[in-house]
């Protein structure tokens, strides 16, 4: 790797990771900040722009709806002034279900097309894919009786994430991309298409 492309590597890691600090501790301005005026962020619960999910997420933060993002293993493919990002990620959120709190854990890794603008590498699109997801108690005792039909009407890889934000009263988006399948393979051809030159 070149030392320009170590810097690259460097400066678009740095907006990865600063994504995950700024999302969780509520540093709400400087997470929108990290997306071009044009860039979009898709979840199981929004598909907006950078800026419309930074306020979303403020107004969910207001409202006692916590979601914590665990960040290891970065790959980055880099072609010019853009770039795709892969990172390893763990999707934790707890809430209340039917009185017992409950916490929901996704593994997956989110997919970032990256564009770099006036010297700045920031995000043009954000789309998680969703592996695999467990659900516990937060402490030992009672669980929760899961609607089984409501439960499996969701993807495998974020059904019990689901479960978990429609009891909070989210509406659940239910073809995001998973491990395998059609649509991460949509993800990756985009990705591939990006660094090619094409839109996104």
């Amino acid at each position: 790797m070149s030392s320009i492309d170590r810097a690259d590597f460097f400066a678009i890691q740095r907006v990865v990771e600063d994504w995950a600090v700024f999302r969780d501790a509520g540093m709400f301005d400087q997470l929108a900040a990290l997306f071009h005026d044009d860039g979009r962020m898709m979840t199981t619960w929004s598909q907006v722009s950078g800026q419309e999910f930074a306020e979303l997420t403020r107004r969910g933060w207001g409202n006692g709806i916590l979601v914590n993002h665990a960040m290891s293993g970065c790959h980055i493919d880099i072609a010019g002034d853009r770039a795709v990002a892969q990172t390893k990620v763990t999707i934790a959120q707890r809430a209340s279900i039917d009185g017992v709190l409950c916490d929901a854990f996704c593994d997956g890794r989110f997919y970032d097309l990256f564009e770099r603008r006036a010297d700045a590498w920031k995000i043009v699109l954000r789309h998680p894919i969703y592996e695999r997801d467990r659900m516990t108690t937060a402490s030992p005792g009672a669980a929760p009786v899961l609607d089984a039909e409501l439960l499996e009407s969701f993807p495998e890889g974020y059904r019990h994430l689901a479960y978990l934000q429609t009891k909070l009263g989210l509406t659940v988006k239910r073809d995001m991309p998973g491990l395998m399948g059609p649509e991460v393979e949509a993800l990756y051809a985009q990705g591939a298409a990006w660094l090619a030159g094409a839109d996104a």
